[in-house]
């Protein structure tokens, strides 16, 4: 296996690791009664939304990532006529 497919499957297991972990502080985020800890979490939230926006943009130019196509404008006023409608 090349050092480039390996370092590849690292960045793709930390970026899924975090996107699990920000799914759980949601959770738990929403679940806490206690202002401090609330607060705590959140910030923890935050940095790690931070480290994986970096993760993702050093993947997205070292070739590891390719996003989607980007939406055009009437896909995009599409799903906002949408979602105000619902």
């Amino acid at each position: 296996m090349t050092r480039h497919m390996q370092d590849k499957e690292m960045v793709n297991d930390v970026l899924s690791s975090v996107k699990s972990s920000l799914s759980t502080y949601s959770t738990i985020i929403s679940e806490t009664a206690n202002p401090q800890l609330r607060q705590t979490l959140q910030q923890i939230r935050n940095s790690d939304e931070q480290f994986q926006y970096q993760l993702f943009q050093m993947a997205e130019q070292k070739g590891f990532y390719t996003p989607a196509a980007q939406a055009s404008s009437a896909e995009v006023q599409q799903v906002k006529s949408q979602v105000s409608s619902s």
